[in-house]
């Protein structure tokens, strides 16, 4: 029985290999690469008080890394940057919290998802979003189901001031959703809207679910709950995945076997349970 299971799961394997790209061939396989991340979105990733890179990430990254047997150096770069930078040979691949989305796949190849996390709002907990108990999960593809959600909410955050990441699917779905009922308020890094929300210069912030809840831990936040429905697909497209440039296809394959490996062998929960305190690992 042990063997029928072993073969059961690689014959699954096989077939989440081929559904994500062919196999890497050995002699075009690069040895060295180069990984760019923000740096600036904890718990996902961050700069340590070393000076180094940390974070679920990184540490995924160092993983998929040594999975692979090439030799990995992991750099810093800003956000708004990320994809232009992987365009020109800056470095190689993106691991920075970045959604699969189709906009995005028109200029850069994405692997298959390594992680899948909600995105929803942080808010006072004296609110009306708060005392509204709205719960649960929501695929904005079923339009049917999540649109009235949208709307039910939309008296509860009126007029607040909301910060958000500039140029993400984050900022894209209030965009969509909310403008002309919330105020709108784009950061360069969700850092940046962190210290606003705990300075009182903004009432709520919206990102993902995890980088919030790590951020709301910190005492300087008590007053504040997540709150509202959690909401994924849609803008927010297929989950998060590594970015590299079309022409790599070798390298996206090499990436999606082993995201598929780690995925397989339990290391995307355990890293991410240990860094974000959620099992975000997608479906296989």
């Amino acid at each position: 029985m042990k063997t029928i299971g072993k073969l059961a799961s690689l014959a699954a394997l096989t077939i989440s290999a081929l559904m994500w790209g062919a196999a890497a061939s050995a002699e075009d396989r690069p040895t060295a690469i180069t990984i760019a991340t923000e740096g600036a979105y904890a718990p996902w990733n961050f700069t340590g008080p070393d000076g180094k890179p940390a974070g679920f990430e990184i540490d995924l990254a160092n993983d998929l890394c040594a999975r692979m047997k090439v030799t990995c150096t992991i750099v810093l770069q800003d956000w708004d940057g990320l994809i232009p930078a992987l365009n020109v040979g800056k470095f190689d691949v993106i691991m920075a919290s970045m959604f699969i989305t189709d906009k995005r796949l028109e200029i850069i190849n994405f692997s298959r998802p390594y992680a899948i996390d909600p995105s929803t709002f942080a808010v006072a907990k004296t609110s009306a979003l708060a005392k509204a108990g709205m719960d649960g999960e929501y695929d904005l593809n079923d339009e049917a189901a999540a649109a009235p959600v949208i709307e039910k909410m939309k008296p509860l955050v009126k007029g607040l001031a909301v910060g958000v990441q500039a140029a993400t699917t984050n900022q894209q779905f209030l965009k969509k959703y909310f403008d002309g009922v919330i105020d709108i308020r784009e950061y360069k890094t969700t850092e940046q809207h962190d210290l606003d929300l705990a300075a009182g210069r903004v009432d709520a912030l919206f990102a993902q679910s995890t980088a919030l809840a790590a951020t709301l831990g910190k005492p300087e936040y008590s007053a504040y709950t997540l709150a509202g429905p959690k909401f994924i697909k849609g803008v927010f497209g297929r989950g998060t995945g590594a970015g590299m440039r079309k022409k790599d296809t070798t390298l996206l394959a090499m990436f999606n076997e082993a995201i598929g490996s780690a995925i397989a062998d339990g290391t995307v929960k355990r890293l991410s349970l240990k860094w974000l305190k959620a099992d975000v690992t997608p479906p296989q």
